[in-house]
């Protein structure tokens, strides 16, 4: 497990990025917690830096867009899905489970 931080320090809406192998982005999609690979799978752009709508995150390059819950793309240009991993929640603090496979849920 992965700590990333206390709950209370990513509010709805927002997103926030560790510096793993790979890097991974972690978001709070109306009170939901998703991680899921940082860089976008169509050209390298940090997906902690796009722009969340639900539970679909827009890449802030070139406008692919991807679901939180699966990793699947939902537009172009992106073709290939990003790798998901579980989260928990245990006394107030996020932790990510590193270990899902591309493209599907943890």
């Amino acid at each position: 497990m992965i700590p990333v931080c206390h709950l209370d320090d990513l509010p709805a809406g927002e997103s926030v990025r560790i510096d793993t192998a790979p890097p991974i982005a972690v978001f709070n999609a109306d009170g939901e917690i998703y991680a899921i690979d940082d860089t976008c799978t169509h050209q390298d752009a940090s997906l902690a830096d796009g722009w969340l709508e639900g539970c679909l995150v827009e890449c802030p390059l070139h406008a692919a867009s991807f679901d939180l819950r699966t990793g699947m793309p939902t537009c172009l240009p992106a073709r290939r899905a990003v790798r998901t991993h579980s989260v928990t929640v245990e006394n107030g603090m996020i932790f990510v489970h590193h270990a899902a496979q591309e493209g599907t849920a943890a």
